[in-house]
């Protein structure tokens, strides 16, 4: 029997017993009919046009980080010593600030630790296989 797995937005070949006793009481699935794979291939068209647009915003954003130096001024001691260090939060709230770009915290990868003043780099992954590479540049508050 021909079903449509309603999670996974496929069809699928299944034992008649298992689709009646379990898939289509859980309403994991619906009969393959006509009808049925037409909504399926629209849904399929409405998924892959949103991925695109997020994709293609993704690549624009992106680009408007990528080569751009971020300055985050902090407070140090006399050998450059940060009070503290620099966190991925501080850069988000500073990306968001001087450029206007909203990130999560969590898609901000610190190449290293800032702990001192000077250049840096960090990575922000913004859409699966989208990355910016931000140059940042800590100066004394």
């Amino acid at each position: 029997m021909k079903v449509i797995l309603l999670e996974e937005n496929r069809v699928e070949e299944v034992k008649e017993g298992y689709a009646r006793n379990y898939l289509f009481p859980q309403k994991k699935a619906v009969l393959a009919t006509s009808v049925n794979l037409q909504k399926l291939e629209k849904k399929r068209e409405t998924i892959e046009a949103e991925i695109s647009a997020r994709k293609k915003e993704a690549e624009e954003i992106a680009k408007q980080l990528e080569g751009k130096e971020l300055v985050i001024k902090a407070e140090a001691g006399e050998e450059g010593k940060l009070f503290g260090s620099v966190t991925t939060q501080k850069v988000e709230e500073e990306i968001n600030s001087q450029f206007g770009i909203s990130l999560n915290k969590k898609d901000i990868n610190l190449n290293e630790h800032i702990g001192k003043l000077g250049n840096y780099t960090a990575t922000a992954k913004i859409y699966h296989s989208i990355n910016a590479h931000i140059k940042i540049k800590v100066e004394k508050l």
